[in-house]
């Protein structure tokens, strides 16, 4: 793709200090208001409301509270008795008089005795305008803003310092081919780019929604149209077919000892297909929790060791390393080495030794996989784990480590569509839903804090029957210190009642102590495990069917439904236990009441994200979607999906975008700055 002149960009891309009559003073607070010192980064600074001032009232009927347009005459100052009180300007319009206030700097100049000018503002009940903000001489009342946009703004800048400088740069926006279908166009009712950019700073009545709307659609349509391009690239970008003869996977499900379910001979199906095909594949394996992606991970991987390839399996941290390594060990009918950082020494060698030569055909391991020093032989798939936790950049060294490796990645918290399209946009999806045989479900309650003595005496019960409980403390202002405290208050107040019962497990132990608790609890020498939040639980105990949680509010839905996953893996009824505190919000009770109700992960992902306005919902935040200025992907999802549908049919008709409309749609990219970022996913 041809690149687009800059020159036609050049006024939005130019620096705030370029707009006539704007100092670098002023241009370094209104950057920080904006989020850059672009002239494009004020004109996206959009009003986030508006103050109508095209309300007309006579004194007689002035209404309180409500912001009105006055006309009046000034008949008297009343200076204060003491400083504490105002100056007033006593003023009437014939039918009834009101009075201006100012606490300090009263605007002696503007209002004398016998002043004609038109107020704007709110008068309280005693019929006084404090600290009006408008008031201009009858004369040059059009001078007055009908609609005044309301900029979000920062100390130090008023919003007559961003009227100026957004006007100038309204001005100066260059005349933009139009990258939209006109039948689109006609149907939303939409303006062009810069009339809506006019309608929103500039409003002469309340701009409604079509403004914003096709503002939204630009920024969506131009990331949709980025990761189509990529998704293009990636498929057509030249690969190796792997092909095996099934004789490693068979002998894999033989030892896993239970049939494939429906969706994952699916989904297996699906990554058959991309593995087979002579180009590179970037499949995205999202699945629930205990719904079997590890398992069809595992048969992937031995496609490529069946085709005399090898294949790694990347992790974010060396507990998910070794939990996994454990899995395919106990499965897979070949060597699986480990490589992490804490693998050195004699070790270390012995694994790079196997890679290189080829003696070793899967590795499991952390960031360590792809180290400049590690080497493979002929490294056909790269699996990665978790991919939220890992950048573009360790993904695509991962997938560089082979001559055309494919890439597999897996996450256990369910996607929200509206993520799917957005942030994992470039990769095809695959999804596995229900639970292998034998998971049972989970029976979620709720209790308050006050319930917490029922509660311990519940699990006690539970411990009697044969049960384990894994006890989870809560977080504690995202601190690892007071996490730790919490975890130990609870772990001694669970020790004393049920002595040696009680095993403890979190993030500042050393490795080996954490290992060895885990060890207990699974091997049940231990019966509850308290842990912090900081940790990866990680372990796979059937005999696990309690899981408490305390102050379940402070938690995202998708970790608690995480959390709750650990349990039902067995043959015993399983529960989990919500202890929350007293009034609890309406948004943190709906939350609580639909973990209660579903055990879907995807709708519960859906929900979280619309409640929560979605957020690196997979990450460590949980809230605030990042990279969007002008979209709201939860509030603008249908549109959204429109974008997607529009990309595919635009590179459909004009894969090159040589046409019209395509050329139009070149300026759309470089205008939402997606050139650089389509340059990078290309690299992979």
């Amino acid at each position: 793709m041809s690149a687009v002149s800059p020159d036609l960009l050049a006024p939005l891309f130019a620096p705030l200090t370029s707009l006539r009559g704007l100092g670098e003073a002023r241009a370094a607070l209104i950057a920080r208001a904006t989020g850059g010192a672009r002239v494009i980064d004020l004109l996206f600074h959009l009003p986030e409301s508006y103050v109508d001032r095209r309300s007309r009232a006579a004194l007689r009927d002035l209404p309180a509270g409500r912001v009105v347009t006055v006309a009046v005459e000034v008949v008297r100052i009343e200076r204060p008795a003491n400083a504490r009180q105002p100056t007033r300007a006593v003023v009437t319009d014939g039918t009834g008089f009101a009075e201006i206030a100012f606490f300090k700097g009263f605007p002696h100049a503007r209002l004398p005795v016998g002043a004609r000018v038109v107020v704007s503002g709110k008068a309280d009940e005693r019929r006084s305008f404090v600290h009006p903000p408008h008031i201009v001489p009858q004369d040059a009342a059009a001078r007055l803003p009908a609609v005044e946009p309301v900029w979000p703004l920062t100390a130090g800048l008023l919003p007559w310092h961003l009227r100026g400088p957004v006007a100038v740069a309204l001005a100066g926006i260059p005349d933009l081919p139009e990258w939209h279908d006109p039948a689109l166009l006609r149907r939303e009712g939409w303006p062009d780019f810069a009339a809506a950019l006019r309608a929103l700073h500039e409003p002469s009545e309340p701009p409604g929604d079509a403004p914003r709307r096709r503002l939204a659609y630009d920024e969506l349509l131009a990331g949709q149209v980025a990761l189509a391009l990529v998704r293009r690239r990636v498929r057509a970008r030249p690969g190796r077919a792997l092909a095996g003869d099934g004789r490693l996977r068979d002998r894999a499900l033989a030892r896993f000892g239970s049939p494939l379910t429906p969706s994952q001979v699916s989904a297996l199906a699906e990554i058959d297909a991309d593995l087979a095909a002579p180009r590179r594949m970037l499949r995205l394996l999202q699945g629930d929790v205990g719904s079997g992606k590890t398992l069809v991970a595992l048969l992937a991987m031995l496609r490529a060791v069946e085709a005399g390839a090898q294949a790694a399996l990347l992790a974010p941290t060396e507990v998910l390393a070794q939990q996994h390594l454990r899995t395919l060990a106990r499965l897979a009918p070949v060597p699986v080495a480990l490589l992490t950082g804490s693998v050195k020494g004699q070790a270390r060698e012995h694994v790079l030794r196997g890679l290189a030569d080829g003696s070793l055909p899967l590795v499991v391991g952390t960031h360590a996989l792809f180290q400049e020093k590690v080497a493979y032989r002929d490294l056909a798939l790269a699996v990665i784990d978790e991919q939220h936790r890992f950048g573009v950049d360790q993904r695509l060294l991962m997938g560089g480590k082979g001559a055309a490796s494919d890439v597999l990645v897996m996450t256990a918290t369910p996607i929200p569509r509206t993520l799917l399209l957005t942030q994992w946009g470039e990769m095809t999806v695959s999804r596995l839903t229900g639970k292998p045989a034998g998971r049972q479900p989970v029976r979620t309650t709720l209790h308050g804090l006050a319930a917490l003595e029922d509660v311990t005496a519940a699990v006690g019960r539970a411990l009697d029957g044969g049960a384990r409980a894994y006890w989870v403390c809560p977080l504690v202002a995202e601190s690892e210190t007071a996490d730790l405290a919490a975890a130990e208050a609870r772990f001694a107040a669970l020790r004393d009642r049920f002595g040696q019962a009680v095993g403890l497990a979190h993030g500042r132990q050393e490795t080996a102590v954490r290992e060895a608790a885990l060890a207990d609890f699974a091997a049940g020498r231990t019966r509850i495990l308290v842990a912090t939040t900081v940790i990866e639980v990680g372990v796979d105990v059937p005999e696990a069917s309690v899981m408490v949680i305390e102050h379940a509010e402070r938690f995202g839905l998708a970790q608690l439904h995480q959390l709750r996953g650990r349990v039902g893996r067995g043959q015993a009824a399983s529960f989990c236990l919500l202890l929350h505190e007293d009034g609890l919000s309406e948004t943190a009770r709906h939350r609580l009441l639909l973990l209660r109700d579903t055990e879907d992960g995807f709708r519960i992902a859906d929900e979280d994200f619309r409640l929560r306005g979605g957020g690196d919902l997979l990450g460590t935040r949980q809230s605030g979607l990042p990279g969007w200025r002008l979209a709201d992907p939860v509030e603008h999802e249908g549109l959204l999906h429109m974008a997607a549908r529009d990309a595919a049919l635009l590179l459909d008709r004009d894969p090159g975008l040589a046409g019209e409309r395509g050329r139009a749609v070149r300026v759309l990219l470089r205008l939402f700055e997606r050139a650089a970022a389509m340059r990078t996913l290309q690299a992979g």
